[in-house]
């Protein structure tokens, strides 16, 4: 296969750590032929959605000083030409991003395969998309409007602030009811009620960590990535310093797995990152879910195999389809 990865700059990857790493990684031993280009290469010409594209090979796949790769000169390439385009840029969801789901759509519509489907990222908010999902919610209220806030805060007095377009844990806030900073905590994250956020019931629970759990085409990965909060900290994030601890799913996580992973595998997303604190949904992470490597590193079981097993079934699939039209 032909494989395209949209991705953040090289020097930039932790190879450690980073999901899009362990993905061609694993393409590459496959010996599908990878490229990788970013966010700005995606460009319209002549009515076609074309990618500058380099061809990527590994040199030294353990290396921490950056020398773990070789890529070939700029190639402009049609991105209907490649077998499958990974969107794996990292938020910030911004306009840019939006833009470029608009170029992905199109491009499926000039008979591309991208993962995931651009017009399903941007229908998930990573944030919102849970009350989709009320069920398995602790109470929420979504508002730019300080008294509702406040209400909500004296209704349970222990709560979490967060924007829409957050990663990695950036701008959360928990707040008290005796909280002296409420004021400004909100006009900072409201811009004095022109922004809207996320406002949730504190979950406890957080203290045994914040399930990542792992959805490969509507399946799940046997194994969650629970990120434990450092002391002092209410954020379970690895970005805000928490410790990752793979644990075995509970009955309460199979029950979320199998409400959403066949909805979402439908949307044409198929890797997502569910977040569950305790027995509550708090995020379902759509642009580019990470936790892989820490699976596979202390589990053993190669998650970017199972992402690259349901790719092939997948292209197989389509292929097959497409044939018997």
């Amino acid at each position: 296969m032909k494989l395209a990865f949209i991705i953040d700059q090289l020097d930039s990857i932790k190879i450690d750590k980073d999901t899009s790493y362990a993905l061609i990684c694993e393409a590459i031993a496959r010996n599908h032929q990878t490229s990788v280009l970013y966010q700005h290469d995606i460009a319209l010409i002549n009515h076609i959605v074309t990618g500058f594209a380099r061809v990527l090979s590994l040199t030294n796949p353990s290396a921490s000083d950056g020398n773990w790769y070789k890529i070939s000169d700029i190639s402009a390439t049609p991105l209907c030409e490649f077998d499958a385009v990974l969107m794996r840029k990292d938020p910030p969801f911004d306009m840019e991003y939006v833009y470029s789901t608009y170029l992905l759509e199109l491009a499926e519509a000039q008979g591309a395969w991208v993962i995931n489907s651009p017009n399903s990222v941007r229908d998930y908010n990573e944030k919102l998309a849970i009350t989709k999902f009320p069920q398995f919610v602790t109470p929420t209220l979504v508002t730019s409007q300080a008294h509702l806030i406040r209400e909500f805060l004296s209704i349970y007095q222990d709560i979490i602030l967060k924007p829409l377009d957050g990663m990695g844990g950036t701008n959360v806030f928990r707040v008290h009811l005796e909280d002296y900073n409420i004021s400004v905590i909100l006009e900072m994250l409201t811009h004095y009620g022109t922004r809207t956020i996320m406002v949730q019931r504190f979950i406890p629970e957080i203290a045994q960590g914040d399930k990542r759990i792992l959805l490969i085409a509507g399946k799940a990965v046997p194994f969650a990535l629970a990120r434990i909060p450092k002391l002092g900290e209410t954020r379970g994030n690895l970005a805000a310093g928490g410790t990752g601890k793979t644990q075995s799913l509970s009955a309460h996580d199979k029950e979320i797995v199998e409400s959403l992973g066949p909805e979402l595998a439908k949307k044409g997303l198929m890797l997502v990152g569910l977040d569950v604190i305790g027995d509550y949904l708090t995020e379902i992470n759509v642009t580019s879910p990470t936790g892989m490597q820490e699976i596979t590193q202390q589990t053993g079981f190669n998650v970017a195999a199972m992402m690259l097993d349901a790719i092939e079934e997948s292209f197989e699939l389509r292929n097959t389809k497409i044939t018997n039209i």
